[in-house]
């Protein structure tokens, strides 16, 4: 079942190194024990924080350094890079006038990394 996420969940992206925590800014949104996240939380270096390194080949810095160590895939630092909002979101919830940001959804990098929820930053608890 998605759960929706909140600012502290944790994020992994296909081509990094090291997991990353999401922020989320809390202006118009649904304040619990931490701020809800909406789509349009994608914001590199605010909401989304770096994976440690890079080992996309894409990459351009990772590029440089493959080709300076003469083929050998040389990681380089996380710089995400995500202009598009996240996909597919939560329609049927609304945060500031946008989806809700649920544990399903996946953010692209330009890099071509795929970033996914590991863990949405709250946990959803069932009374038995």
């Amino acid at each position: 079942m998605p759960m929706q996420v909140c600012s502290g969940a944790l994020l992994q992206c296909t081509f990094g190194m090291a997991p990353s925590a999401l922020t989320v800014i809390p202006i118009n949104r649904v304040l619990s024990t931490a701020p809800a996240a909406n789509i349009m939380d994608h914001i590199p270096m605010l909401n989304i924080m770096p994976f440690g390194m890079c080992m996309c080949p894409a990459n351009p810095a990772v590029a440089a350094a493959t080709t300076a160590a003469m083929g050998v895939l040389t990681p380089m630092p996380c710089i995400p890079v995500t202009p598009a909002p996240w996909v597919p979101g939560s329609p049927a919830i609304l945060i500031a006038n946008q989806p809700a940001l649920d544990n399903t959804s996946q953010l692209m990098c330009t890099w071509g990394g795929m970033i996914a929820i590991t863990q949405p930053g709250q946990m959803q608890h069932e009374i038995p």
